[in-house]
């Protein structure tokens, strides 16, 4: 079986595990359900329970959709981190006189490495680049090479998801940062340590992907919200509170903070739920639902400033 065959076979193994049990996003929003988590307070009596459970069922599965999103990614990276051409490095000693010139080894080395990543993203619109970090955080590679030749760094030993995956001996989910390629979009990685061929416990290496937060962010605006009124705001935020995607097109592309909302907080504590908070200096219904994967955890909020009549 060829290496194309064989990840095209591994991703839909994937794919169909993770489905069981999910929901169909747009199918399911709006039906009406038992609410899920405790009501802390009440918003007025206009805001009818039906709006309330909506917004429970809607955190809920996006809460759900986003995870499975990240498992998914996260068990590629598993799976493929465990074969012998990821394992291996033969081409460390270039570093010493590509790194800081190509911030990694020239792209006509390790060829199995980087047709491996090809494939892999060309069937997982969640990721858009994947690397190898050595053992001290220098990046040995990044694909695609058009990405790897504009970084402004070379070591990555600072960064969360390489501590993560290091001291965990496990697959990281790290938060927002700004990613050192010449684009500087707002990106987060899932990382998995890399053991050596000889003992299989000395770590050699942590594999890594970035998340495409522009899926995300088409995937929230194009949910039809209007239901719940125009001022419905859907956004994801990693675990500091530092906004991953949003439903708002014009706010989508400018970093926010919600680390001070009291339903983040309750969240990140790993509650669900609703609660009246202040946003923009406006009285809000916020809806939170936090995302647990990799050591990490995510949060859905769903903000209502002005309730239906």
């Amino acid at each position: 079986m060829s290496l194309v065959i064989a990840l095209r076979s591994l991703t839909i193994f994937i794919v169909l595990s993770l489905y069981i049990g999910t929901v169909n996003i747009q199918h399911m929003f709006f039906e009406p359900i038992s609410a899920q988590g405790d009501t802390n307070t009440s918003y007025n009596t206009t805001n009818s329970g039906s709006t309330q459970n909506n917004i429970s069922l809607i955190t809920n599965v996006l809460a759900k959709n986003i995870e499975n999103r990240i498992q998914k990614a996260g068990a590629i990276l598993e799976i493929t981190s465990k074969l012998p051409q990821v394992r291996d490095v033969p081409y460390a000693h270039l570093l010493d006189q590509t790194l800081n010139t190509l911030h990694g080894i020239p792209q006509n080395a390790d060829i199995e490495k980087r047709q491996l990543v090809k494939n892999i993203l060309s069937s997982n619109n969640d990721l858009y680049e994947i690397f190898l970090l050595m053992p001290n955080g220098n990046m040995y590679f990044l694909e695609p090479y058009s990405i790897q030749k504009t970084l402004s760094l070379n070591n990555y030993a600072f960064r969360d998801y390489f501590q993560g995956a290091i001291n965990t001996n496990d697959t990281y989910l790290g938060n927002v940062h700004n990613t050192a390629a010449a684009s500087g979009v707002r990106t987060a990685k899932i990382a998995v340590p890399v053991y050596s061929l000889k003992d299989n416990s000395t770590i050699v290496g942590v594999w890594a992907s970035s998340i495409d937060f522009n899926v995300l962010n088409k995937e929230l605006q194009s949910l039809n919200l209007t239901s719940l009124g125009d001022s419905t705001r859907i956004v994801y935020v990693d675990s500091k509170g530092q906004k991953i995607a949003d439903s708002n097109i014009s706010k989508s592309t400018f970093p926010e903070s919600f680390s001070n909302l009291k339903g983040f907080r309750a969240a990140v504590g790993g509650q669900t739920g609703l609660t009246i908070d202040t946003v923009n200096n406006t009285k809000t219904l916020v809806g939170y639902q936090p995302v647990k994967a990799f050591h990490n955890t995510w949060v859905v909020l769903l903000m209502q400033s002005s309730p239906p009549v």
